[in-house]
């Protein structure tokens, strides 16, 4: 070593004398000067490298060689940093249990870092208390100030996280269940609505033994829908993400073409509303823009699906944004008032195609249309909604969510089990009728009116009804005549599931007989009963985004006026829990008011849980329910209110008319208002809109 550092600096010294005398000398390996052109320079030398050939060399690593300190800066580095790691998974290892886990950000953190929430209540509700997130671009100083507070005494950094990040959570949790109501976090009683009742979520479960996880659409890989739809791709609009119908509709419309083999995105034009979760649940992607990115997307899709009038302020900037982009554009419109045709009329003819609920809106819409002179594109098309295979299953009525083990037979024992459990959480006796109207709460739905005619029913202001009520199955066994008409309706052979349920014997065909002929003379058949069942009354939804608060207060106020009826009335928060509510219940109103409701979603599914329904006879409702066979009519408004009690009054006296009532509307909604029927009628629509493969 030390040999060659001489002869080193001796090169140094013979190089600065032959550039001071103009000479060209080298020093050979003796260390004597020597001609650079001499043959003893060259020999001195054979052994390196040429300066042509050292090129070859990079010159970092030639000029690292040639640098020793820096060599071994670079070792000492590389040395502290293998030190660093193997110290830091020692920490974070079974060794460092007291240490604070700083490997991966917390979920708080990473709601700060917006990188797992992007959207929904929990983005909101941190708005709302003044907390936002930073930017993504804002990463690396979230790094930096991670790192900064890793310094120091492991248990100061424990102690900060929990005065700090635990109280926030703690605040955003209770933001979260005020929200999206859980069942532990509703009192039973408030000073505001008295008795509040449900969800019965953790009921529902434990009795039905059916995870959450199993609710998922479950396409029909034969229907026509599935062949049009596999490989598409969809863009959804939903006007807000509230548990009301178009909402709930268009959730199930996007669950089922995933299910299918399509791809869908949404866009939310008001993110109001608690089904975020449950979007999420379902693995729905919900587009965090409504703006110009969401058109760009929009572009690309095969088709866009609007569901409901509201949603004319972003097909409106669409249209503006690309021109071209109203033959993607097909509009389900679920509204049936003016204000909304008002809204929309600048639109309504520039769109592929529209879709309405009933046969009544659609006529009333196009009595609008000839009004203001708007001339549509294509013939409107009619689909009615239908009652959810969740539902359906639920209430024994086959669906695709079938199983050996969750046959239709299992699962209406299941459901009469629920209906005990939840009348007894309720406080209901055996034979107390429970009247259920569910819905959000503004005058549009009349819950005062029904109200009203019930204050009139307790004051014995109504005299009793002699209805005469018709059998659409007369001396069959429902169970059997449902699985009939199922295998005729997907046209499958005759089998062992039709064997399933067995015939009624002839006896009990002709007590049965007997039985209808007695409601036909309208003898109140419980009416010798020692003492009159009573009534009760549920009104839902708490909570929804619908609901009108001066509204909410009139009824209220008239309930404090009436004090006897108060103690009746019972409530229940908006949720899309609802099986249980309908297990429960015995008869179901549908009071709409004006020009009634455009369908009405949850007239069909009280029907598929074996409800009788009252309703105006008015709208969509009219469509749905025949009078005195799948339940009551009665007239809209002021009139309507003696009716409905006379209706309410009969029902609460005739236990087996409400029995048949339900039973006939079971049957309809079996024959007319399953999923397969609304996609089959949506892919006949569909395939005009899209361009063929």
């Amino acid at each position: 070593m030390e040999e060659t550092e001489m002869d080193d600096l001796l090169v140094n010294v013979v190089r600065q004398n032959s550039l001071r005398s103009g000479g060209s000398f080298k020093s050979s390996m003796s260390g004597r000067s020597t001609p650079r052109g001499s043959p003893s320079f060259r020999r001195g030398y054979s052994g390196r490298a040429s300066r042509r050939d050292s090129k070859a060399v990079p010159g970092r690593l030639q000029w690292i060689r040639g640098n020793r300190v820096v060599f071994w800066l670079i070792l000492i580095t590389l040395w502290t940093y293998i030190g660093f790691a193997v110290q830091s998974k020692w920490a974070h290892d079974a060794h460092g249990k007291d240490f604070v886990d700083r490997s991966s950000p917390s979920r708080l953190e990473r709601i700060l870092a917006d990188d797992e929430i992007t959207s929904g209540p929990e983005k909101i509700l941190l708005e709302k208390i003044g907390v936002s997130g930073p930017k993504k671009s804002s990463a690396g100083s979230h790094r930096r100030k991670r790192n900064a507070s890793s310094r120091g005494n492991p248990n100061n950094r424990k102690r900060a996280r929990s005065t700090a990040e635990r109280r926030l959570e703690s605040k955003i949790r209770a933001n979260i269940k005020a929200e999206i109501p859980a069942e532990d976090s509703i009192p039973r009683r408030n000073t505001t609505y008295g008795m509040l009742l449900g969800p019965f979520a953790k009921t529902e479960d434990s009795i039905l033994e059916w995870s959450a996880e199993k609710r998922r659409g479950t396409c029909d890989r034969k229907s026509r829908f599935a062949h049009l739809v596999w490989s598409r791709s969809f863009i959804l609009i939903f006007h807000e993400l509230s548990m009301t119908g178009a909402p709930l509709t268009m959730m199930e419309l996007a669950t089922e073409l995933l299910s299918c083999g399509a791809t869908v995105s949404v866009v939310a034009v008001s993110r109001q509303g608690g089904l975020m979760p449950e979007l999420n649940r379902r693995g729905i992607k919900v587009l965090k823009d409504k703006g110009e990115p969401s058109f760009k997307t929009a572009m690309k899709k095969d088709l866009i699906i609007a569901g409901s009038a509201v949603c004319s302020s972003w097909i409106d900037q669409y249209l503006k944004y690309y021109g071209p982009g109203s033959s993607q554009i097909v509009w389900w419109i679920m509204e049936n008032r003016r204000e909304y045709f008002d809204r929309s009329k600048t639109l309504l003819d520039q769109v592929k195609t529209l879709i309405f609920l009933s046969e009544s809106q659609s006529k009333q819409w196009l009595t609008w249309c000839e009004e203001e002179r708007i001339h549509l594109r294509s013939e409107p098309g009619v689909v009615p909604l239908s009652v959810s295979d969740e539902l359906a299953f639920v209430a024994g009525i086959p669906s695709s969510l079938n199983t050996p083990s969750f046959n239709v037979e299992s699962m209406e024992e299941k459901r009469h089990l629920l209906r005990e459990a939840v009348r007894k959480e309720m406080g209901l006796g055996d034979s107390d009728m429970l009247v259920m109207t569910l819905s959000s709460i503004n005058p549009a739905k009349g819950q005062l009116l029904l109200l009203e005619s019930i204050l009139l029913m307790e004051e014995h202001n109504v005299a009793p009804l002699d209805i005469r009520i018709n059998s659409l199955f007369e001396g069959k066994n429902l169970t059997a005549v449902i699985l009939e008409t199922h295998l005729n309706q997907t046209q499958l052979a005759d089998g062992a599931n039709r064997n399933v349920t067995s015939t009624p014997k002839p006896q009990k065909r002709k007590r049965r007989r007997s039985r209808s002929r007695k409601i036909g003379r309208g003898l109140l058949s419980d009416g010798g009963t020692a003492q009159e069942p009573a009534l009760k009354v549920l009104i839902g939804s708490i909570g929804s985004k619908s609901n009108k608060t001066p509204y909410i207060k009139g009824i209220l106020s008239f309930l404090s006026q009436h004090k006897n009826l108060s103690e009746s009335v019972l409530w229940t928060p908006a949720t899309t829990r609802v099986s249980s509510l309908y297990s429960a219940a015995d008869v179901y109103v549908i009071n709409a008011q004006g020009l009634g409701e455009t369908f009405g979603r949850v007239t069909i599914e009280a029907m598929a849980f074996g409800l009788p329904v009252l309703g105006t006879d008015a709208g969509g409702t009219k469509e749905i329910v025949e009078d005195k066979v799948t339940g009551l009519l009665h007239p809209v408004g002021r009139e309507g209110e003696k009716a409905l009690a006379e209706n309410l009054h009969f029902l609460l006296r005739n236990a087996t008319a409400r029995k048949q009532l339900g039973q006939n509307g079971r049957f309809r909604v079996a024959q007319t208002y399953l999923k397969r029927h609304l996609y089959s009628k949506l892919a006949a629509i569909l395939s005009k809109c899209m361009k063929p493969k």
